[in-house]
């Protein structure tokens, strides 16, 4: 039996390939950094076709470092930046416009008109999220609007939507398959996720033509085979999630309760509420977690927009460390933060605010700041808004987690997660596969072709590699966090 599953990890900042093995552990890495347009103010795009062309290069590299044929794959899992939105022609594949990024917030003012007509509670009730220019409704009728012709085109068909996943799988399969997974979909803002369906009323709502959908399945299963000359012989696509869905899974969070965290370029928790959508009224997102042979697990999620984002920022833009592991070290030097706190609003903040329009800042600086105050303030801001996700998910009903297992780039920094325990007063456990995200698909896709017994042999693959207890003194971490909350006051929007 073939035992290696290739998992593609398209992010938002590089598309990587990542090739597992039977016991989970990660063969050969390849990835390709992806460039970012910001054409205006808040404004962030993607090439849609570049995506493609890395992706098709990482695989072979992944493969081919590994030591491996593609007859040696057994499945391939995808595993994508969720929310951010492609339109192509049906009958070339080509994309008709930029991708728009999930970070984009060109259309929250058309999100400002919907909620302005009543449309909210509507919309909570049927997907679980909030009306936001996060979500690919309205950046889908922006496309349909702005780019001449596609509207006409997109009501007979020749036009197809959908999230990253759903292009490339569309491409790998040279246009045989037009479909996405139910974590995906219930990312657009027009998916109930009850019904597990796409929803009449919400595309009359945001104007979008149901026939450019995709056809929505299960997680895992077999979704179509990719053309021989990608590499070399078909393999099956047998996994799909959305980028922290297969965080959720990577981490064997399968239990009500059990809640990861992944810090990336932005930061999303999700913690497992079981087989029944609970509706927040703190400002988080209910979601599918999962769905496997038609069972939905549901989940709360709150959604931090920049996290790792806010280092790069750092680094690339102000110059102030020569790479994100230099934070920690900076961070450390500095007994205490001295009253300087950073808000990384750069494109509005997120769960459990959702004010698009508040901007970053940065407050309590004196003539004695420097940059390890800055360095510092950067990490802090990101266990902070942690905390303000944990108490929201615990208010709306949530069982309090035992600990929380943490993934993404910046759980390589130690001094952020020892500040992450203490900040949330539980155990913070960091696996000894970090690379979770392409884990979970892997795992989807291994799951559909028996690289992988069940969800029981998932979750006995589970390791820590280091766990972090709380240290602070509680009052301490308390008084820390007012100052952030004081802070955040500072640059919301005015009602």
């Amino acid at each position: 039996m073939k035992k290696h599953v290739l998992a593609i990890d398209q992010g938002t900042t590089s598309s990587r390939a990542i090739v597992f093995d039977e016991a989970g552990l990660a063969l050969a890495v390849a990835q390709k950094e992806l460039t970012q347009h910001y054409p205006a103010d808040g404004w962030v795009e993607h090439d849609a076709e570049e995506i493609w062309r890395d992706v098709q290069s990482v695989m072979r590299e992944a493969v081919a470092k590994a030591g491996l044929r593609a007859g040696d794959i057994a499945a391939i899992g995808i595993t994508n930046q969720r929310e951010t939105t492609v339109v192509w022609e049906r009958s070339s594949g080509r994309p008709i416009h930029r991708a728009i990024v999930w970070q984009d917030r060109r259309t929250a003012e058309t999100c400002r008109q919907k909620l302005a007509d009543g449309i909210g509670s509507l919309v909570q009730q049927k997907t679980g999220l909030l009306v936001d220019a996060y979500f690919s409704a309205t950046k889908i009728a922006w496309l349909l609007d702005h780019v001449p012709g596609a509207r006409a085109r997109a009501g007979k068909g020749e036009l197809c939507f959908g999230t990253i996943d759903s292009f490339l799988l569309f491409r790998l399969t040279g246009g045989q398959v037009h479909a996405t997974d139910a974590t995906n979909a219930a990312r657009t803002m027009l998916f109930d996720i009850t019904t597990q369906d796409w929803d009449d009323t919400l595309l009359q709502i945001f104007d979008v033509p149901r026939a450019m959908l995709p056809v929505v399945k299960d997680c895992s299963g077999e979704f179509g085979a990719t053309l021989p000359e990608i590499l070399g012989a078909p393999v099956p696509v047998a996994g799909i999630a959305g980028d922290q869905q297969a965080a959720t899974f990577g981490q064997a969070c399968f239990q009500p309760g059990m809640m990861k965290s992944t810090y990336g370029t932005g930061c999303f928790a999700l913690v497992n509420i079981g087989d029944r959508p609970v509706q927040s009224t703190h400002r988080l997102l209910t979601t599918v977690a999962y769905r496997l042979d038609g069972r939905v697990t549901y989940a709360l999620e709150g959604s931090i927009f920049v996290a790792g984002a806010a280092v790069k920022w750092l680094r690339d833009g102000l110059g102030i460390v020569g790479s994100a592991a230099e934070t920690a070290t900076l961070a450390a030097s500095l007994s205490q933060n001295h009253g300087v706190y950073m808000v990384p609003a750069f494109v509005g903040l997120g769960a459990p605010y959702w004010d698009p329009d508040a901007r970053a800042a940065i407050l309590g600086m004196t003539l004695d700041t420097g940059r390890a105050h800055i360095a510092r303030a950067t990490l802090e801001s990101v266990a902070y808004q942690t905390r303000d996700l944990a108490a929201a998910m615990k208010a709306d009903g949530a069982q309090p987690p035992t600990a929380l297992r943490v993934d993404g780039g910046m759980v390589a920094n130690d001094w952020f997660c020892q500040f992450l325990a203490d900040m949330l007063r539980v155990a913070v456990e960091r696996p000894k596969v970090i690379e979770t995200t392409a884990l979970g698909a892997a795992y989807l896709a291994g799951l559909a072709t028996g690289v992988y017994a069940g969800l029981d042999a998932v979750a006995y693959g589970w390791h820590c590699e280091r766990r972090f207890e709380p240290r602070r003194p509680a009052a301490a971490c308390d008084a820390l966090y007012a100052g952030w909350q004081q802070a955040v006051r500072r640059v919301l929007a005015p009602a």
